[in-house]
């Protein structure tokens, strides 16, 4: 009977330490989840802060609440089966963090810190990742970054691998097109040409040019010069530019190849073409 009564004892622990594990879960559970909610309908309301960075802070925010119910879930559970300042305690245990990589954690929750703190991307920002990866910025958190790049394919980066960060969202961008015509073609017609597209593109995409308190374009869509003489061997190579918004940068850039299309077709100006010559020698000596 004893041994029974033994058996029942040990059944009752630890059906009582199993409802107590899953209550705390679910308890975690549920305040992660009104706490993300109180968070989103705080930055909803108030407009103290650029939007942008509302929603980054709000990703940082939900990444820690993330971290902070896991890591005391699994206190939660090692404190019912050991003393946690034991085991914080022993020797051992600051090896066992090391080996699983602990600095590694750190180096990516500083980075990640850093990444909020100086601004450096906001989500919904377009960027490239170390001279490779291009995309938009999806989420921030304290560990990995992510991005979703144009083919669709999420991205998922650590924020310690993170070297170089080129940012096209951050208040303005500058639209460059570069145009090389043929050698033959007269600079003084080219010029009046691209001149002619440039008005059309201030008139037209006038809306997506960067703005001043007054208004006014802080640079317009204009023939910045002559920028080579011998453009790879083929040609003149002339550049337009103009600033814009950054939200906009894309779609003005494309507008503004087309309308230096039609402009080009328009004036028959012709443009460079690669050219390859051949030089045949013959293993045949003349006679």
């Amino acid at each position: 009977m004893d041994f029974f009564n033994d058996i029942d004892f040990v059944e009752i622990i630890t059906k009582s330490i199993t409802i107590k594990i899953i209550t705390s879960a679910i308890l975690l559970f549920i305040t992660v989840v009104i706490l993300r909610k109180m968070i989103h309908s705080f930055f909803k309301r108030t407009d103290f802060i650029e939007e942008r960075s509302e929603r980054t802070l709000e990703s940082m925010l939900n990444s820690i609440i993330s971290y902070a119910a896991i890591i005391t879930f699994i206190f939660i559970v090692l404190s019912e089966f050991t003393s946690v300042g034991r085991l914080l305690a022993g020797a051992g245990v600051i090896g066992i963090i090391v080996g699983f990589g602990a600095q590694s954690l750190i180096k990516d929750f500083f980075a990640g810190l850093f990444l909020l703190y100086e601004k450096q991307l906001h989500k919904g920002d377009f960027i490239t990742l170390n001279n490779t990866f291009h995309g938009t910025v999806e989420d921030i958190g304290l560990r990995f970054l992510k991005i979703r790049e144009w083919s669709g394919k999420l991205l998922t980066i650590s924020n310690g691998q993170i070297q170089t960060i080129e940012n096209y969202n951050f208040e303005h961008m500058r639209v460059i097109e570069e145009v090389t015509t043929n050698f033959r073609e007269d600079p003084k017609k080219v010029f009046a040409a691209l001149e002619e597209a440039c008005e059309r593109m201030n008139e037209d995409l006038g809306e997506y040019l960067k703005k001043d308190l007054k208004g006014d374009p802080v640079e317009p869509f204009q023939v910045y010069g002559m920028t080579s003489l011998n453009d790879h061997y083929r040609g003149y190579q002339y550049t337009v530019t103009g600033l814009v918004q950054d939200l906009v940068y894309w779609t003005a850039a494309k507008e503004t190849r087309r309308m230096i299309a039609e402009t080009i077709y328009k004036h028959d100006i012709a443009m460079a073409e690669q050219r390859v010559e051949l030089n045949a020698h013959s293993s045949q000596k003349e006679e």
